[in-house]
């Protein structure tokens, strides 16, 4: 059960209906954390654009839920975890790589990017930041550019997963792949 109520369309005051109206018109996402970001319709904005323009990045679709499944289960966060497990099925990364993450073990991925993607997500998280060696191999492999859009994706994506890990945004009751304890 969230902790938040969850305020219906008819209920929006006309800033929340604005932004929420053309979150659903276009691309947006309106639910899940957004639930929460809705009772500040500035923040919901600035949240659509942030991953609209992360999405038209430098990183791959993979790349991106190769991050978004690590720093969810991070954040231990269900909800994301679930969203982010069916949008990582659709672009193609297999159930092995999802589980091991979900195990918190280090997955087995064959491109050199995505497993920056994963060991630099890791180990920022963990870490708060990223040693000399890590930096230098990432910023080798994926290019200054890449580098910035993977770590701002991080950022972007703990965000998310923190909010709906604090207010209880559940995934529904038939979660194909639920987060491990």
């Amino acid at each position: 059960m969230p902790r938040i109520p969850i305020i219906e369309r008819a209920q929006m005051n006309a800033e929340q209906a604005r932004v929420y109206d053309a979150a659903k018109a276009g691309a947006g996402i309106v639910g899940g954390p957004y639930y929460a970001y809705i009772r500040l319709p500035k923040l919901f904005e600035a949240a659509q654009n942030l991953r609209e323009s992360l999405s038209g990045g430098p990183l791959s679709q993979r790349e991106q839920q190769i991050v978004n499944l690590t720093v969810a289960r991070h954040w231990n966060a269900r909800y994301p975890w679930f969203a982010q497990v069916r949008r990582s099925l659709s672009v193609g990364i297999d159930q092995g790589t999802i589980d091991a993450i979900n195990a918190h073990k280090t997955p087995n991925l064959a491109d050199a990017r995505e497993k920056t993607c994963f060991a630099v997500a890791q180990e920022l998280l963990t870490n708060k930041g990223l040693s000399d060696a890590t930096y230098a191999a990432a910023e080798k492999t994926m290019g200054l550019e890449s580098l910035v859009a993977l770590v701002a994706a991080i950022g972007s994506f703990a965000m998310t997963c923190m909010t709906a890990a604090t207010f209880g945004i559940e995934p529904p009751a038939a979660n194909p792949t639920p987060l491990a304890g």
